[in-house]
Formats: C-alpha cells, structure tokens, sequence
C-alpha cells in the first residue's frame, strides 16, 4: 500500500494581505486612480482593507466581492465575465446563488506552491485598470 504525502502549503498571512494592499494601492496611484483593496484568506476571510479617502464608496464594496467571486470560482473575475452574459456556462449564477458575487474584472485568486490560498479585490477604477492593479498586487508577492 502507497501512502500519499501532501506537503503544507503556508497560508496567507497579515504580513502577506498587508503587502498585497500596499502593493495594488501604489499601483492605482501611479495611475492616478482612488481605488479600494480588498484581501481574503482561503476561508473567505476579510485578512486586510483599505479604501482611499477619495474613492467612491461603492469601490469598497466592489473590491470585497471581485475578491470573494475570485476566490470562490478559482479565477481571476476578469475571465470569469463573458460566462454570466446569456448564454454562457454560469448565467444564472449571479441570481441562483445567495452570495456575494460580482463578476466584474478586479478580483484575482491568490496561489502558493499551486495551492488556493486568498484572493485580491481592487474596486474603484475601470474593470481593466482594477484587474491590473490587483495582478500587480498577486505578481509581487514573494
């Protein structure tokens, strides 16, 4: 009889979502975007946030969810948009389920060792700048 070992993955940690914020918020700044940051630990967890004082409320909300839907499905939300037009493989997603999703591009799944361990949200600029700054934020993480 073989026996399978799987090796611990570490898990996302303060230190970790702190960088990912602090990351994608110099992102959005250089490009002159007041954006909010979102970071979720494997659980779905709120590890970090921050909204800048100048962007629109709702940024803040949007992070959360981008994050929470890339997190939830594995992929970054960007990918994940044309599946909910009509006709697509998760239409009815958006209304079956009682959760929190967006799919709106901005939300990217955080991996260690290919392991799923969070998952970044940015809100606050156009979808295509969000995604931007949250791969940022992913791409420099050690």
């Amino acid at each position: 009889m073989s026996t399978t070992i799987t090796a611990a993955v570490a898990p996302l940690t303060t230190q970790d979502a702190e960088a990912l914020v602090e990351a994608a918020r110099t992102a959005a700044e250089a490009a002159g975007v007041a954006a909010a940051v979102t970071v979720l630990d494997a659980g779905g967890h709120l590890l970090a946030f921050r909204r800048d004082d100048r962007a629109v409320l709702i940024a803040g909300e949007t992070s959360t969810r981008k994050a929470y839907t890339a997190l939830q499905l594995n992929a970054p939300t960007a990918d994940l948009v044309d599946a909910v037009q009509p006709g697509g493989l998760f239409h009815t997603l958006p209304t079956a389920l009682d959760r929190p999703l967006l799919f709106i591009a901005g939300g990217v799944p955080v991996h260690r060792d290919g392991r799923l361990i969070g998952a970044v949200g940015v809100g606050g600029g156009a979808p295509e700048q969000d995604h931007g700054f949250a791969t940022a934020a992913v791409d420099s993480l050690v």
